[in-house]
């Protein structure tokens, strides 16, 4: 099984934390729709609002790869969204050990 998943953490500029949640939320439900999905949440830390985490599960590297290259969704992030983002403190690409 090619299957595998994801976790990104992204942290917001100071202040611009609500934007920024705005902005990835609405990344989320057309994520799940994507090809080759199996699971997409979004997390805020508790004790800091400026961290977003994202856990993904997909069938396959290819589809998590058009899922960020290809979708209409992501590339409008990128566009409009991805300034309200500090850093990108992760971005971590695992398989499923047990």
């Amino acid at each position: 099984m090619d299957d595998f998943y994801v976790m990104v953490v992204l942290y917001a500029k100071p202040g611009r934390e609500a934007e920024l949640r705005e902005k990835l939320r609405a990344v989320v439900t057309p994520s799940r729709r994507d090809a080759g999905n199996l699971r997409y949440e979004m997390f805020e830390q508790q004790d800091d609002p400026r961290r977003f985490i994202f856990v993904e599960h997909w069938e396959s590297p290819a589809a998590q790869e058009a899922h960020h290259t290809q979708t209409g969704h992501i590339r409008r992030f990128q566009e409009e969204g991805s300034d309200a983002v500090e850093s990108v403190e992760l971005f971590y690409r695992m398989k499923l050990v047990t």
